[in-house]
């Protein structure tokens, strides 16, 4: 790609295929034209640095950088190419599954580069992943890289119909781009109403043609890739299942925010309040903006990108992704989950207390993509300050002390109605099972969940959820575990005379211990092997507090 300066100091990017066109139309002064590669179908997919030039440098009224460019480019969305558990995933499910190889790249890409898998596809082949990550680029075909490396880019996004949405068809990256307008040019579609001027500026610029859609605000634009069922393959490749591997939209739909009119892009592309331009080049002011932070609950594997980024060929700066870690920490911690401690007396020589939690989030917490969990970590504290009771403690490795799962990768901890001992844990979390019930964090061999305990949201029925999204496990006829959150009481045999202080965390991993470790054998990949070892070092600062409570207890002598 080459730079031209534009006016007020304004960058406009151009594309190879723009240089060439405007050599061939005889304009001196550019540099020879790099090669137009044909992989990529002109004006289809381009790459994101021809949006962002206008669409950066945005400022609300409070002062606040809205910018658009920015804003994505510290997203997981940007870096979806980037993502080395992601790599180090998709190698362990090519290895489990060789004669599915091309077939699981292509899928995956559909998702994770899906300009660069439209492109392919549209060349008749499929989407590749491993090739095409920018730590491998050579060059070979810059366009097609180019729009690899942008990961869920701009214009797929913005180009994607109506055609489909919200049906099986449209999910695991089933969305169809929109056919080209009467005036051949292709669509690209926004909230907003399009200046007659102002949309031809950006087709001078982009080649896309302004069109208003209402449902780019709409939750089914997101259920495309967050709406995953993955087939199972047996030992010789034949399909010998499915599983609902993540299940955002439905969660969501049987919720009491589709009622409240609260979509995926309310809570995850939250508005900033106007006056505000959209476009720094000639931009009308307009009564909202999409925030394009894209926040969801993985701050660790921002960080952990920020820390080696060189490796990885980030392009975002270290302030860009700091910025998206910290909203999504503030996210979490203000708009995810709270806790309370309830109940809490004495007896005998014991003590009695409830800890209830209340999920905010419009789907099930943790949602989405099955390596993420959410426990509670409880101390209780003489008023000397000496620990007498400890459980769900985070150990540095990034497991949970007592947890039978990162003890184990045969066995898991179970739904909790009352807890007694040190040893046990409640986590919420979703744990795969195989066709003959062994536990897995094979994606293409899991057909079951054997445990899906993972919090309600409001309005949610567990007696009347689809299989797809139900309660499984002992917190089915748990009659404490309900929409909106869960009631977990602990009973302590404690010997202790005197005030006692009872302490709670909701602690949040997006990736588990155990979803990590599973990786070990395959660490004669590079992709799993790089992950792990970026993970050793990051795993101190895996997990994130969610939410806290405190609570004293007055404790008689006997």
């Amino acid at each position: 790609m080459t730079r031209l300066p534009f006016i007020a100091g304004v960058v406009i990017w151009i594309s190879v295929v723009g240089l060439a066109a405007a050599r061939d139309a005889g304009t001196s002064g550019l540099p020879p034209a790099a090669p137009v590669m044909q992989t990529v179908p002109a004006g289809v997919v381009v790459p994101a640095t021809e949006c962002v030039a206008c669409h950066n440098n945005l400022t609300s009224p409070a002062g606040e950088d809205v910018s658009i460019g920015a804003s994505w480019r510290g997203s997981i969305m940007a870096n979806a190419a980037r993502d080395p558990y992601f790599f180090a995933s998709v190698r362990r499910e090519t290895i489990d599954h060789p004669t599915h190889a091309a077939m699981i790249e292509d899928e995956c890409a559909a998702c994770h580069m899906p300009g660069a898998q439209r492109a392919l596809r549209a060349a008749g082949g499929l989407g590749r992943l491993f090739s095409l990550a920018p730590w491998n680029a050579t060059g070979a075909d810059p366009m097609l890289e180019a729009i690899a490396a942008d990961g869920v880019t701009c214009t797929v996004c913005h180009q994607i119909s109506t055609d489909g949405l919200g049906t099986r068809a449209s999910f695991n990256g089933g969305f169809t781009l929109a056919a080209p307008l009467a005036s051949g040019r292709r669509p690209i579609f926004g909230p907003f109403a399009p200046d007659t001027g102002l949309a031809r500026i950006m087709h001078s610029v982009t080649g896309y043609e302004q069109v208003q859609a209402v449902h780019i605000r709409e939750s089914e634009m997101c259920a495309t890739c967050h709406t995953l069922i993955t087939q199972a393959f047996g030992p010789d490749g034949s399909v010998i299942g499915s599983l609902p591997e993540q299940m955002n939209y439905q969660e969501w739909q049987h919720s009491a925010f589709v009622g409240e009119g609260r979509s995926c892009q309310s809570c995850h592309m939250p508005l900033v309040q106007g006056p505000v331009r959209v476009s720094s080049v000639l931009g009308v002011e307009r009564e909202t903006l999409s925030r394009h932070t894209f926040l969801g609950g993985n701050a660790f594997m921002l960080r952990l990108m920020n820390r080696y980024r060189a490796e990885l060929g980030i392009e975002a700066t270290p302030a860009e992704l700091e910025a998206t870690a910290q909203a999504t920490i503030r996210q979490l911690q203000e708009q995810t989950a709270t806790v309370v401690i309830t109940n809490a007396e004495a007896f005998g020589d014991g003590l009695q207390f409830d800890v209830e939690i209340a999920n905010l989030t419009g789907h099930k917490f943790p949602t989405g993509y099955p390596s993420r969990r959410t426990w509670l970590h409880v101390t209780v504290r003489s008023a000397d300050g000496r620990t007498l009771f400890e459980s769900g403690r985070v150990s540095p490795t990034g497991a949970i002390d007592g947890n039978d799962s990162d003890a184990s990768d045969r066995a898991f901890e179970p739904h909790y109605r009352e807890i007694t001992r040190a040893d046990q844990v409640q986590i919420y979390e979703a744990i795969m099972g195989d066709a003959a019930g062994r536990l897995t964090t094979g994606l293409h061999t899991a057909t079951q969940y054997l445990k899906d305990n993972r919090l309600l949201p409001r309005g949610f029925d567990k007696a009347t959820a689809p299989d797809e999204i139900a309660v499984v496990g002992d917190a089915r006829p748990d009659p404490d575990f309900q929409a909106a959150g869960d009631r977990t009481r602990y009973r302590l045999p404690l010997p202790a005379a005197g005030p006692l202080t009872i302490d709670v965390e909701l602690l949040y991993q997006p990736i588990a211990y155990r979803w990590a470790r599973n990786l070990e054998a395959y660490r004669s990949a590079t992709e799993p092997q790089r992950f792990l070892e970026y993970y050793d070092a990051m795993a101190p600062g895996s997990a994130v507090v969610v939410g806290r409570a405190s609570v004293g207890v007055g404790v008689k002598s006997p």
